[in-house]
């Protein structure tokens, strides 16, 4: 069975939003907290794609998977989703 990162991946439907959420994220100690274009395969519209931010450490060192939880909830206040990786 192959192990995750401990990442969690959180994704917008909105750049402007992902980017206000990461910035907030790294101001509580996450990092990276880069934003990303999350275009899904076979997309023929450039401006229909998802905006990922990629949290990989929480603010307590470890993982961002033990803060899964609050990052969904953070996500879903912007109308998206977390997925740990």
């Amino acid at each position: 069975m192959a192990k995750g990162t401990g990442a969690v991946m959180v994704t917008l439907p909105q750049r402007e939003d992902a980017e206000e959420l990461a910035e907030q994220l790294h101001e509580q100690g996450y990092e990276p907290c880069s934003v990303n274009r999350d275009m899904l395969a076979g997309e023929d519209d450039a401006e229909d794609v998802d905006w990922v931010i990629e949290v990989q450490v929480g603010p307590h060192g470890g993982p961002a998977v033990f803060d899964e939880t609050h990052l969904g909830l953070l996500a879903e206040d912007y109308g998206g989703f977390a997925t740990v990786t």
